[in-house]
């Protein structure tokens, strides 16, 4: 027999006592409110009672437990539960961390106990209707999803409004479109307490194209939850507050006749679905993989994913707004990269960039473009899709690396320094399959304002000085400086001029030892 006790009978605890009751297998009810104990002892006369959770985690007879507490106690009380040997049902969020969620997931799975997380939403029936109408193709392809969840509501202490209204919107997107975003970015606004936010605007960039967008606030005149999905064949609109009509599809097309977009507006179509109670639909599901011992709908694996979402969203509006980047760790949730992207650039999907990287102020970096790890971007830099760049390179501000230039490792671009792309250029004439391509080799550097002709390699360790202009291949360890740029002498990988007598040198700085050979050096040791 399924006995199931629920911890936490406040504001949404209630609702949950209420649905395990009608289900007929509620036995206990724990609650530190004396008050609200005495009130629920006489609306479910006979279901046991009581302020001692200690007592929830002792008693073997009980086969799961519900916990419906404040988002911070939501780790431990449900390790402690796993640990007793219960079945758990954890209202979302999981846990306020990924490391923790994962560590609640791997308890699960190695006592062999059924962990379900709340994402009520994923058991909507007009949600389950509309991802039909999606995945049948009804919509077409998929471009846009974005989502309000607005209120003058219950304001919380211990979460904002993203951890508090958030976790739902991003579920059922989560859901519908099959797919973890690579990268997202939130801004925020703390209006009634300093450390707060009340309301935030999150964004969401998918590999398949597809942007979300998610407003939500406790600090709205009337509520409004509504999910709004655009395909390129029709749209949907999902109304949760509507009492008639929550989910309909509106045909609505986009021509273009002279080359201006000219919409043609249809009349909204109903979709019919079977109104059932999600709460009811949500805990019955949970029942019934506590009977079959089968994976819930929404496991922990599914909340983890939805944690990183958060986690990452949170991490962002720390960082006024910066775009986070996301991956995938071993157990299948997400954690976020050790990316910096300042607000005001812009960064296409896809584009790799790598940890530790970090892009400044009004700079574009192109879909397709690769860039190390440890490298930093200054302001006002653009780079080009088909652009290589290495590890630990340094671009200062105001520069354009083009398609088919290569940057390898250890690379100092010095400010407003300039690569071009084409040796003859022509605004009237298309030259994009004359590209010539440009390499930099390992820890070179391009002095301020120096310009790179195309088509031309500049050696490792190479010294290009301030304003030079390269019109040929630049040795490694060279010292070029003039216009055009010739050989001046030679530089120690460290950077320090070297002094030649006799075919050899030693670096005044760090004693390494180079020989000359008829038109370049190699080092020899130190």
């Amino acid at each position: 027999m399924i006995r199931v006790a629920v911890i936490g009978c406040g504001y949404w605890g209630k609702n949950l006592v209420r649905v395990f009751s009608q289900l007929g297998v509620l036995d206990t009810i724990c609650d530190s409110d004396p008050a609200r104990l005495e009130a629920l002892r006489k609306e479910y006369p006979g279901v046991n009672i009581t302020a001692s959770y200690t007592q929830v985690l002792k008693n073997r007879q009980l086969t799961a437990a519900v916990v419906a507490t404040p988002a911070e106690s939501h780790y431990r009380l449900t390790r402690e539960l796993l640990l007793s040997g219960k079945d758990v049902f954890v209202e979302k969020p999981l846990s306020l961390t990924v490391k923790d969620g994962l560590e609640l997931d791997e308890l699960a799975e190695k006592r062999k106990s059924i962990l379900m997380v709340g994402h009520l939403l994923e058991y909507h029936p007009a949600i389950n209707k509309l991802k039909e109408s999606m995945e049948s193709g009804e919509l077409g392809r998929i471009q846009y999803i974005y989502s309000n969840r607005l209120n003058l509501g219950k304001i919380r202490r211990e979460e904002n409004i993203l951890w508090s209204f958030a976790p739902h919107d991003i579920s059922v997107i989560l859901l519908l479109l099959n797919e973890m975003p690579e990268s997202v970015s939130s801004f925020g606004g703390n209006y009634l307490h300093r450390d707060i936010a009340d309301v935030t605007l999150s964004s969401l960039n998918f590999s398949s194209g597809v942007k979300g967008h998610i407003f939500v606030s406790w600090l709205h005149p009337y509520k409004e939850q509504k999910l709004i999905v655009v395909g390129d064949k029709k749209m949907a609109v999902f109304d949760d507050v509507a009492r008639d009509n929550k989910l309909r599809l509106y045909s609505h097309q986009i021509s273009w006749i002279g080359r201006v977009p000219v919409p043609t507006k249809e009349d909204a179509e109903n979709i019919d679905f079977k109104p059932e109670e999600p709460l009811i639909l949500e805990a019955a599901h949970f029942i019934d993989c506590v009977k079959s011992r089968r994976k819930p709908k929404t496991d922990a694996k599914s909340a983890l994913r939805v944690l990183s979402v958060l986690q990452s969203c949170q991490q962002s509006l720390e960082n006024n707004g910066a775009l986070i980047w996301l991956k995938a760790p071993k157990s299948g949730g997400q954690e976020r990269k050790k990316y910096f992207i300042h607000p005001s650039s812009i960064v296409e999907d896809p584009s790799r960039l790598g940890e530790g990287s970090k892009v400044w102020h009004f700079s574009h970096v192109m879909k397709g473009a690769v860039i190390g790890q440890g490298c930093n971007i200054g302001q006002n830099v653009f780079i080009g899709s088909k652009a290589r760049i290495g590890n630990n390179v340094k671009i200062q501000n105001n520069i354009s690396i083009y398609d088919c230039v290569q940057i390898e490792d250890d690379v100092f671009c010095g400010p407003s320094m300039v690569f071009t792309n084409v040796f003859n250029p022509r605004s009237f004439i298309e030259r994009k399959n004359e590209y010539k391509a440009t390499v930099v080799k390992r820890g070179a550097t391009l002095g301020a304002n120096s310009t790179i002709i195309c088509g031309n390699t500049i050696g490792e360790y190479a010294f290009v000085g301030a304003g030079a202009v390269v019109t040929k291949d630049i040795p490694a360890y060279a010292l070029a400086y003039g216009s055009p740029a010739r050989v001046k002498g030679w530089v120690c990988k460290c950077g320090v001029k070297l002094a030649f007598g006799k075919k050899a040198a030693k670096c005044a700085g760090c004693g390494m030892k180079y020989k000359a050979l008829k038109e370049s050096i190699v080092p020899t040791g130190k």
